[in-house]
């Protein structure tokens, strides 16, 4: 095969991060940053675009003289000596346009780069915030269609530039050889554009209400197909393919009001200028006539008008661009706007340390995790649960010990070792605290690869994970097993099997404290009770938080801890605290009424039906206690309520 050429200029590193942030408000503020963040190729783009506009200019000049100079002089050295200018000048303007060309191409690929780079870097860095205050399929609308909207501006700018300079100087040329012609066209070409632009005001409107509308689409489209399978499974695509119908209805009509708008405006844009170079010639074919001016000066006077069209297009052109980048502009910046849950702050956990001065504090590699807030403490190398009556409470507990979300109070922030999580770094605090939320997401690419994120993909590591998280069938459901590649978003498993893979996704990160939301909400009660037995055995040198009301899973933790208004209120084995609740419901001597009391909520939270014991619901038999404490023991005939009563009903489910 033939190497491919080189190409005559090469503009290296077309991809290259921000050196300062992007701003979140003001849409001349963005365009200004994104100018200083490339300022080498928007110099070069302005310098050859005015080139290359000022030598397609001059070229009526030349052709005028060369004109006169036949007619007058026939074959003469003045003649050739404007020939060969007239070749050179075209000479110049080719290879100025060639490297025009490239610039504007490397400016647009710098400006969409770099829009989609802090685009990515906000929706890594924001997480939940984003998600709950801009719908997915805005989202990914801002980084598929805006960024390239911007970067039109960037490609063009050059070229636009360049127009608007050489109108200038064909407007002075112009008026040396004639005053009115050379004011028609300094004042023409601004009318022009200026009728231009008021057509344009509304087509800016109706855009950015399509463009909303589009956004809705996207959203629900990108919903719709991630729901699928549960659609599928209560037979809801014909009411959700009508919903995408009529919304995408909505899409079509906004768009043909655009395109109404938009015809008239490209009617204009070939209509004003025809008119507008019609009247330049009538009024210089008329001074032709008349003896003001000669052949050649006519001749020129024609290539100007022409040129003159030019100008009014780019005029038009960069009144589009910018519309539309406008518009761009305002999406990006509504998502750069949203804060994130957490700041990587280098110290800040309420004492006067100067941070400036310490850096950000360095978490020991073992230590008690302990939240102020709630009162939580737990032991290094311990297996403990989370119980709460309101499961966003312990969720926002979780949250909170992995630093996704951060109290009002800095000095409420969760430490690990005696050291506040908020005085680490942000990447201090993920490398050593790893939270798996209760809808994990999986992402495409090879099945191992995917769930050992961390590592180096070692097969052997990844199925003993999967085997902790009785995932094996996971593995056999993708084409290949571990080589296989992973759908998006699992979409190929069942909601228990990516659940189960997810888990093994997290356990293999080997983090020094593992927080898990919910890790066994949608699986059966055989794969249940074998997760909750291999878990903390995989985990025993290692702190691992499990948020879970399961009773399956609460009898393999070292601790359960019972939360309520968000706030610890007992802790305990899970036998020992639904033992408590019995005796309570007994009547028994040898327990406080604050540990009767807790007991018996522990066990309503997890029971999970209120009416299968005493201890449940106080005063609803006879005999039975309004206060832990008051109640009579069983009589003669009565059986003693078992306290395992709730988990064989679970077992079951």
């Amino acid at each position: 095969m033939s190497e491919v050429p080189r190409s005559v200029f090469r503009v290296p590193d077309l991809y290259r991060p921000p050196r300062t942030p992007a701003p979140s408000s003001g849409v001349a503020r963005y365009f200004w940053w994104r100018v200083r963040e490339q300022r080498g190729l928007v110099a070069a783009g302005i310098t050859l675009g005015v080139i290359n506009a000022m030598t397609q200019a001059a070229a009526p000049a030349i052709l005028g003289e060369i004109v006169d100079n036949g007619l007058g002089e026939g074959l003469s050295s003045s003649l050739l000596t404007w020939s060969a200018v007239l070749l050179s000048l075209w000479v110049i303007r080719a290879f100025a346009g060639m490297l025009a060309h490239q610039v504007d191409v490397a400016s647009w690929l710098r400006t969409a780069l770099g829009t989609i780079n802090v685009l990515g870097h906000q929706v890594t860095g924001t997480g939940d915030s984003l998600r709950r205050t801009v719908p997915t399929g805005e989202v990914l609308a801002t980084v598929s269609s805006d960024a390239p909207r911007i970067a039109e501006i960037y490609s063009f700018l050059g070229r636009f530039l360049g127009s608007i300079l050489a109108y200038l100087a064909v407007a002075v040329l112009l008026m040396r050889s004639s005053v009115p012609l050379g004011l028609g066209v300094l004042l023409g070409v601004p009318l022009v554009a200026g009728i231009l632009a008021f057509i344009v005001r509304p087509l800016q409107r109706l855009q950015a209400a399509q463009r909303e509308e589009n956004g809705k689409l996207t959203t629900l489209g990108s919903d719709t197909v991630s729901g699928l399978r549960i659609l599928r499974g209560i037979g809801g695509e014909d009411v959700f393919t009508a919903r995408y119908r009529e919304r995408s209805d909505k899409v079509r009509a906004a768009g043909v009001e655009v395109a109404r708008v938009q015809s008239l405006l490209d009617a204009m844009q070939t209509l004003l200028p025809g008119l507008f170079l019609a009247a330049v010639m009538w009024f210089g074919a008329r001074m032709a006539l008349t003896g003001s001016i000669s052949i050649g000066a006519f001749v020129a006077f024609y290539g100007y008008a022409a040129y003159l069209t030019n100008p009014l297009n780019s005029a038009t052109q960069g009144i589009a661009f910018l519309t539309r980048a406008r518009i761009a502009v305002s999406r990006v910046q509504r998502v750069l706007s949203v804060k994130p849950a957490v700041t990587d702050v280098t110290n800040d956990d309420g004492t006067d340390d100067d941070a400036a001065t310490t850096g950000p504090a360095r978490l020991p590699e073992r230590g008690e995790l302990h939240d102020p807030t709630s009162g939580l403490t737990v032991a290094p190398g311990t297996t403990v649960a989370l119980v709460s009556a309101d499961p966003d409470a312990s969720a926002e507990l979780a949250m909170r010990l992995g630093r996704l979300e951060d109290p009002e109070d800095p000095a409420a922030s969760p430490r690990f070792g005696g050291v506040p999580l908020r005085a680490a770094s942000l990447a201090d605090v993920r490398e050593r605290i790893v939270v798996s939320e209760a809808t994990p997401t999986l992402f495409t690419g090879v099945l191992a690869d995917e769930l050992d994120s961390r590592g180096d993909g070692n097969r052997e590591r990844v199925s003993q994970a999967l085997a902790v998280a009785d995932a094996g069938d996971v593995v056999d459901s993708v084409p290949n097993g571990l080589e296989g590649h992973l759908e998006e978003k699992g979409r190929s498993l069942s909601g228990g099997q990516r659940q189960r893979a997810a888990l093994a996704r997290a356990l293999l990160t080997e983090a020094d404290v593992l927080v898990l939301i919910e890790p066994t909400s949608a699986v059966d009660a055989h794969t249940e009770a074998r997760i909750a037995q291999a878990l903390p055995r995989s985990r025993s040198d290692r702190t691992t938080v499990v948020v879970t009301a399961s009773p399956l899973m609460l009898d393999q933790m070292d601790e359960v801890v019972l939360l309520e208004n968000g706030v610890v209120r007992t802790r305990g084995r899970h036998h020992d605290l639904m033992h408590d609740a019995e005796r309570a419901a007994r009547g028994e001597a040898g327990i406080t009424p604050e540990r009767a009391a807790a007991a018996v909520a522990y066990r309503r939270v997890v029971s999970r039906s209120v009416d299968d014991s005493p201890a449940e619901t106080p005063g609803a038999r006879e005999g039975s206690c309004e206060e832990p404490g008051a109640c009579r023991e069983p009589g003669p005939h009565e059986p003693c309520p078992d306290p395992y009563d709730d988990q064989k009903e679970v077992s079951v489910r």
